[in-house]
């Protein structure tokens, strides 16, 4: 009784906590115990009183946590059976409580070493005889949780699972709040969803089991029945409580809101205003876009009530501060999100600095620190959240130094390398006064004057920005903000993609299994960790940020497409320019604005290689026929209820462009960090607002593309259509100077200085109301963008 005493206190403990004395409590007891149960599953013969006498008092020991009594013991025990490998291992996990819990590099060997003695592998555990060593592997997946190594944790966890028939109620509890601790942690929500059904279920029928068997126990242990009874009770109601925390978290990442609506309830009934229900409750907040009551309710937490990292390994006013930020970042407010983000930053490090530099012994990286404290440094997550915050502000250079430095961490994740190459398109993209405000500037047509009177000659600035040197003859791979290194960049983040035909293989590590025990209970639990969320199943990591879903993999690749046109042509790689436009433009579920830019890229590149007819196809305006930034309005994720798509409008950011960054490995006191979702409320600049303005665009270009095959009727035609589609005010300087170029070549010299000196195309102006009146001009063939720098940036997402 003592070990389910020890197990229930730290298995149904919420947290790292929980799994920290799980890997000493569980090992330890169980294994106590296990050297008389060593000796009864082999047969009645061979274990004496003395070996039960010391086991019990060893446990004992352990359990008061006097584990230098409790090492004489085993001490004592291992010179009376030295061939019983679970005393080792109790040794070595009493030796571990010793210190502190500072020594895992010592436990983890000495586990791995215990596993070669046995000759067991998992991968070769296929019956019950193997449950024998499920404490060994249950230790395993411990370690591997806080080493971050979710994969071969969950592997572990999952072949545990399906022998969980024969394990005690305590143990097969623990095993299974480990499991959803791993899932929730991989983004697999339906998964941990399964499992804590079947773990309520298990908690309601031992409490029934422990009520009938108290019930037929005799009068004289009523007094100890009734003590017995009411920690049991506790213990049930700290576990319920546990539950429905997980719950809302799976509720939150499935971004399920009536059901988590009804959990949060649940929560703040059954654990009041702490900090774990309170920072749900605001991440539900926040999910809702209610941003101002989040932020209160992040405000109510009491701080200061907090263990403390040292103890649970979170820092939890790391955590406050980004959820801050994440939360202004929503709103729009990127300045004070950036200022969030850095005082997240600094709790992070002071949090560091105290834990020190831990051991310089190569060996022992682990060692010199609380397990727990392992899990503290989110350094690179909220270096990950700056990164995002700093480029929507119009900080590149300083998006490029926080990102790069997160890649390093986090090299697999294709979003990252695509948010790195818009660091470095942001970096190195004109600045002019028509660029960044849209407006027509003589600036950009005016170079200089030169000369006087007669001899006074106006210059013309130049347009011409492809094959230009961005990198001065350093290498490419030399991570600086160059358009070279945004190629290697993009490169990398298509490479990273699975391929178009093929279903994104799933790579956070969670093996399935068909494998099924002996009993319909065992069945199926295990069917709810295997077969239930196929759907769920179909995505690729992209840590820190959330994992990449089906839908979501394809508008990243529509994204990373457009971006490689784009940096291709600022190279003057006009082939690869070709090649990255004619793949966007086949890709099945392509956003309007995308289409609109893989025409104008194609276009170009396709002018560029002398082919004006097949950038003329390109560039017809009746390919312009939606510039929304995102897909149809019916794929919607799988997880959100019907209901609430317009309450989620507020806060969801369309798919192609979403910022979704750092989901930290969700805290296991469910004070959650939130993600970063953009609030998209403005299109950018470098996107179209309306197809009317789209069209224009494919216009003007369309008439320097007929201007290149020298029919300057068409190309007079196209420009003075375009400029009846819009104010005077918003044609750009480049349509201006086709005006200047036209009259030039009808020898209308005046007219041209007049349209230079004036800014305005003066032709459109005089005959608009003839043109209206008239029957409008519709090219049959298309347009071509000849290097317009307002219409080939892609940027932000």
């Amino acid at each position: 009784m003592l070990w389910f005493q020890g197990m229930s206190k730290s298995s149904l403990n919420s947290g790292l906590k929980r799994h920290r004395r799980d890997i000493t409590r569980i090992r330890k007891n169980k294994s106590s115990d296990q050297g008389t149960e060593k000796h009864e599953g082999a047969g009645t013969s061979g274990i004496t009183d003395q070996e039960k006498e010391l086991s019990s008092s060893a446990l004992q020991a352990f359990m008061a946590g006097n584990y230098d009594a409790c090492l004489q013991h085993l001490n004592t025990l291992q010179d009376i059976n030295k061939d019983d490998y679970k005393i080792t291992l109790n040794t070595a996990v009493a030796e571990f409580c010793k210190s502190n819990q500072t020594t895992t590099d010592n436990l983890r060997q000495t586990l791995n070493q215990l596993k070669n003695q046995v000759h067991s592998v998992v991968e070769e555990m296929d019956g019950l005889d193997d449950v024998e060593n499920s404490m060994l592997y249950y230790n395993q997946a411990v370690i591997l949780y806080h080493l971050r190594q979710y994969t071969e944790a969950i592997s572990v966890g999952e072949k545990l699972y399906q022998f969980i028939e024969p394990f005690e109620e305590k143990f097969a509890q623990a095993v299974c709040f480990l499991l959803i601790d791993l899932y929730l942690l991989t983004y697999q929500a339906e998964k941990a969803l399964h499992l804590l059904a079947v773990l309520e279920k298990m908690i309601s029928q031992g409490n029934n089991n422990s009520k009938n068997g108290k019930n037929e126990s005799g009068n004289n242990t009523n007094k100890d029945s009734s003590n017995q009874k009411a920690e049991s009770g506790a213990l049930i109601e700290v576990a319920k409580s546990k539950i429905h925390q997980y719950k809302v978290r799976a509720y939150i990442q499935m971004k399920s809101l009536k059901a988590c609506k009804r959990e949060i309830k649940s929560v703040m009934n059954t654990a009041g205003n702490s900090a774990p229900s309170l920072f749900l409750k605001s991440n539900f907040e926040y999910l809702r876009g209610n941003y101002r009551k989040a932020v209160k309710l992040l405000n109510s937490a009491n701080i200061a009530e907090h263990p403390g990292f040292m103890k649970t390994g979170e820092c939890l006013r790391c955590m406050f501060w980004n959820n801050l930020g994440c939360i202004h970042f929503a709103m729009g407010k990127h300045n004070l999100g950036i200022f969030y983000f850095k005082k997240a930053l600094q709790e992070n490090d002071n949090a560091c600095a105290q834990l020190g530099t831990g051991n310089s012994d190569p060996g022992k990286k682990f060692s010199g620190r609380p397990m727990c404290t392992l899990l503290t440094n989110k350094r690179y997550e909220l270096l990950y959240n700056c990164g995002i915050q700093l480029l929507h502000i119009g900080r590149p250079l300083a998006a490029f130094e926080c990102l790069i430095e997160a890649v390093q961490v986090y090299h697999s994740n294709p979003r990252l390398w695509l948010r790195i190459a818009e660091c470095c398109i942001a970096a190195n993209k004109g600045t002019s006064e028509q660029e960044t405000k849209g407006l027509p500037s003589k600036k950009g047509i005016v170079q200089s004057i030169v000369g006087q009177g007669y001899h006074r000659k106006i210059v013309l600035a130049s347009q011409s920005i492809q094959n230009v040197v961005y990198n001065d003859g350093q290498s490419s791979a030399i991570p600086v903000a160059s358009m070279e290194f945004a190629a290697i960049c993009l490169r990398n983040a298509l490479l990273l993609l699975p391929e178009d035909q093929q279903e994104p293989k799933q790579e956070n590590g969670s093996k399935t299994s068909n494998q099924l025990g002996g009993s319909t209970e065992n069945s199926e639990s295990s069917e709810a960790c295997s077969n239930k969320s196929h759907e769920g199943d179909k995505f690729i990591a992209a840590p820190p940020s959330s994992p990449l879903k089906k839908q979501e993999l394809e508008n990243l690749r529509c994204s990373i497409l457009a971006c490689s046109a784009y940096v291709a042509l600022a190279l003057g790689d006009n082939l690869m320019a070709l090649n990255h436009a004619d793949k966007l433009l086949q890709q099945p579920k392509l956003s309007g604005s995308l289409k609109f830019l893989g025409h104008l890229y194609a276009a170009e590149a396709l002018i560029s290689l002398d082919r004006i007819s097949d950038a003329i196809t390109h560039l017809n305006p009746e390919n312009v026929t939606d510039v929304s930034l995102g897909i149809s309005s019916n794929e919607q994720d799988q997880g959100s209820d019907k209901g609430e798509n317009e309450a989620m409008e507020s806060c969801k950011y369309q798919p192609l462009h979403r910022v979704q960054e750092v989901t930290w490995p969700v805290w296991n006191k469910n004070v959650v960090s939130f993600s970063l979702i953009a609030a998209g409320k403005q299109t950018p600049q470098c996107y179209p607002s309306s197809i009317t303005s789209a069209r224009t665009m494919m216009l003007f270009n369309l008439g320097s593309a007929y201007c290149l095959r020298s029919e300057y009727d068409k190309a007079r035609k196209c420009l003075h259509q375009a400029a009846s589609l819009i104010h005077p005010k918003e044609i750009p300087p480049e349509a201006i100077l086709l005006a200047v170029y036209l009259e030039l070549q009808n020898g209308n010299t005046q007219l041209a200085l007049q349209i230079i000196k004036r800014n305005q195309l003066l032709p459109s102006v005089k005959t608009l109301s003839d043109m209206r009146k008239k029957p409008v001009f519709q090219p049959v063939h298309s347009i071509q963008p000849i290097q317009m720098p307002a219409f080939t940036t892609v940027q932000r997402k």
